[in-house]
């Protein structure tokens, strides 16, 4: 009995600074594409709904398998332009958002762990733009701040303790209002992460 609760004990010592070594801040920067969903709607001149996107980040994780994250991502330029009754329009759309996400790790192997988002964001989107009618143009311009749900899918590798690299899927729903109109925002990145 002395000799299992030594084992089981001596196994505990071992075990912990592995552990403690999953736990505790980060940072990360990460860089992609944005394709926000919606702006080709009614688009029958152009349309560019894809932009690059980037993020910057930092965390907390506290313990293999939970961590909470806080960011400021530019989510990118998207532009349309239509033709209505003679009327040409030529939107622009551009996106910031600051957001607050938990995270949910599912560890695959050593440094190799998949993971899930959920979270909130806080998001500007600003209109600008031309509209052009019997020859006279002029600029379009409005905006919106608005908040609602983001989630996401990824995989992440640490090659180190401390260095370690994300692969992500991740959408934000319903960004806008109703000065600019509303559009879910995918965005796929990598990012590059530092833990302390």
């Amino acid at each position: 009995m002395k000799i299992r609760l030594a084992s089981i004990f001596l196994f505990a010592l071992l075990a912990a600074p592995a552990l403690a070594q999953e736990s505790g801040p980060y940072i990360g920067a990460s860089l992609g594409q944005a394709e926000h969903g919606d702006t080709c709607e009614g688009a029958n001149l152009s349309c560019d709904e894809k932009d690059t996107a980037w993020k910057i980040y930092g965390g907390y994780q506290f313990n293999r398998f939970v961590a909470v994250e806080f960011g400021y991502a530019d989510l990118g330029r998207s532009a349309a332009g239509a033709n209505v009754g003679g009327i040409v329009v030529n939107p622009t759309f551009e996106v910031t958002a600051f957001e607050l996400s938990a995270i949910g790790l599912l560890p695959v192997m050593d440094r190799l762990a998949l993971f899930m988002r959920l979270g909130v964001y806080r998001a500007e989107t600003e209109l600008g733009g031309t509209g052009t009618a019997f020859g006279i143009t002029v600029p379009i311009s409005g905006s919106n701040t608005n908040s609602d749900l983001t989630f996401g899918l990824g995989i992440q590798y640490f090659f180190t303790r401390n260095l370690g690299v994300r692969g992500e899927w991740q959408q934000y729903m319903k960004v806008g209002g109703s000065d600019t109109g509303e559009s879910d925002i995918d965005v796929l990145s990598l990012a590059v992460m530092f833990r302390f």
